[in-house]
């Protein structure tokens, strides 16, 4: 998509923070943080909400999942605990319509969270 903030991101043709990329994903830091870790975990291929996969996207899907706990380790709050937030639609809170995980760690988080 020519005007998706974060596919232009993937592009490198606006700047991120990133810390993890590979062939399928690319996370980097979120420029609003809400917990002292805020980490957007995203696939490169352009898929713009949860209602949006296919059955041809499992394996990326998991596979943004195993990224979200390597992070989660790397950052060091896998052992304390993190939150892993997909949101879908704009009642949700989704402002940017490309799929993407908010990994947010590093403080005791509330319940209900909304």
């Amino acid at each position: 998509m020519a005007d998706c903030l974060f596919c232009k991101i993937i592009k490198k043709e606006i700047p991120a923070t990133v810390i993890y990329e590979d062939e399928l994903s690319l996370a980097f830091r979120d420029i609003d943080p809400r917990a002292p870790k805020h980490i957007l975990i995203i696939p490169k291929k352009h898929i713009p909400t949860t209602l949006d996969i296919s059955e041809e996207d499992k394996d990326l899907i998991g596979h943004l999942h195993l990224v979200a706990g390597e992070i989660a380790r790397d950052e060091g709050v896998a052992d304390q605990g993190f939150r892993l937030v997909l949101n879908c639609n704009k009642n949700a809170g989704q402002e940017v319509f490309h799929l993407h995980y908010h990994l947010l760690g590093g403080r005791r988080m509330g319940w209900p969270p909304g």
